[in-house]
């Protein structure tokens, strides 16, 4: 299909979304950032020099819109490829077109690539070739960060380009296109307006087909009032777009977390509730929550790790929604905790030690001794048994491999419980001092 088709005047039964579609530049709403004077894609459009590019964004906020328009604009071939359905078959049937159009009418291709995250490596790799020769111009759309998703070599020739959702205000403009124009007759009150620009939550699409399924309960209701009430009548009950495998989540997972350490309750609580408004598993809410305690509040309160498991428990034996009550008492208390990493820090530690150093064997005072031979070798002589010596503590005692400096890997900080501790560490290593006739860092 050329350009010129797709731009062609829509059939009267081609969806909303597509009757809408913008035909220049200047009827795609949103994208300022990219679109403004002097914006990338604006200079790009007006230099008419096309550039092969990813455009990144959430659903429905024009990624396929923008890359027909630049072929509109720039009297190029069109050809659109899915990743969901498409293979390297489909790829090279592409690349043969493109040949033979430049062969024919000496028109340029633009080759667009919906979703092109799902492709693999192979099938990216598969693109390269015609891209450093110049035979297409690639535009791939993805919903997915495409630093993970897409790989180095494609990456490296294309421009990303990061697409917003549209604004309540962009929306709203949308809607009264679409009532304008297409859905004449029937009156939204502004109820029933600000519930389906709600509905839409940034995506265009989703705005514009809830808008046809409004217009057809309309007409099988014989009225041409809508009101709020109509439309939450008439829409099933939707969560908010979230992907649970996708961007979104990782950066809501991220706000959450943040928020807990940040010791701010309601912010946790928000993005918490957000999640499971999403549809996140809270059994997956659990197992963070879980590790937020270990890691960010530790040992300066030990109870939160406790109460964080006990949330799972509960959880598993209430299921939701009852359940999900137990984790948002987690979530606060975690919230107001003290907070610690001294744990996570020293475990960090000594990991990235024991990974680069050698195999230090056992000094010998510390190495069990369950025969005769091991203890005619030496094994456990002169271990110093804690628990016979002043106050249940062998000072001046070294549990480290011989010749092993002492690492400070564990530094407690001075809130909750932890400052208890360090107190005692503190008092221990005077015993060491005093013990060994010399003060020990």
């Amino acid at each position: 299909m050329t350009t010129n088709d797709l731009f062609a005047k829509p059939e009267p039964a081609a969806p909303l979304a597509e009757a809408l579609r913008p035909r220049t530049l200047d009827e795609v709403l949103g994208q300022r950032h990219l679109l403004g004077p002097g914006k990338p894609l604006r200079v790009a459009f007006e230099s008419r020099r096309p550039h092969s590019m990813i455009l990144w964004g959430p659903p429905g906020v024009g990624k396929t819109t923008l890359a027909r328009l630049m072929a509109h604009a720039f009297d190029a071939e069109f050809i659109a490829l899915s990743a969901v359905f498409s293979g390297v078959k489909d790829i090279r049937e592409a690349v043969q077109a493109a040949e033979t159009e430049l062969a024919r009418t000496g028109r340029h291709t633009i080759l667009f690539v919906d979703e092109v995250h799902r492709f693999n490596k192979a099938q990216q790799d598969a693109f390269l070739p015609y891209v450093e020769r110049g035979l297409v111009t690639f535009i791939g759309a993805t919903t997915e960060n495409p630093s993970f998703e897409v790989n180095g070599a494609l990456l490296s020739r294309a421009s990303v380009y990061v697409l917003e959702n549209l604004s309540h205000a962009e929306l709203g403009e949308l809607f009264e296109r679409a009532a304008q124009h297409v859905l004449r007759g029937i009156d939204f009150d502004a109820a029933a307006r600000e519930r389906l620009i709600g509905f839409a939550d940034g995506d265009a699409r989703r705005l514009l087909n809830a808008l046809e399924i409004m217009a057809t309960a309309a007409q099988s209701a014989r009225t041409a009032q809508v009101s709020g009430e109509f439309v939450e009548a008439t829409l099933a009950q939707s969560l908010r777009r979230f992907d649970k495998g996708g961007e979104q989540f990782y950066d809501q997972i991220s706000a959450l977390h943040k928020s807990v350490r940040g010791s701010s309750p309601d912010a946790s609580l928000y993005w918490f509730v957000r999640m499971l408004d999403g549809g996140a598993d809270p059994r997956y809410l659990g197992r963070r929550i879980v590790r937020m305690a270990a890691e960010d509040i530790g040992l300066a309160d030990p109870r939160a790790l406790r109460l964080a498991l006990d949330a799972c428990e509960t959880y598993e034996r209430l299921g939701s929604p009852e359940g999900e009550l137990a984790l948002a008492e987690a979530v606060i208390y975690l919230a107001c905790a003290a907070k610690s990493n001294a744990v996570y820090s020293a475990y960090n530690a000594a990991r990235a030690f024991v990974a680069k150093d050698g195999t230090r064997p056992v000094p010998m005072h510390l190495r069990n001794a369950p025969t005769k031979l091991m203890k005619n070798l030496g094994y456990g002589d002169a271990y110093r048994y804690a628990h016979d010596e002043a106050e249940g503590y062998a000072a001046g005692e070294d549990y480290l491999p011989e010749g092993m400096a002492q690492p400070g890997w564990y530094r407690p900080a001075d809130r909750g419980l932890e400052t208890k501790i360090r107190e005692k560490l503190d008092y221990l290593r005077g015993l060491d001092a005093a013990a060994s006739g010399k003060r020990i860092k």
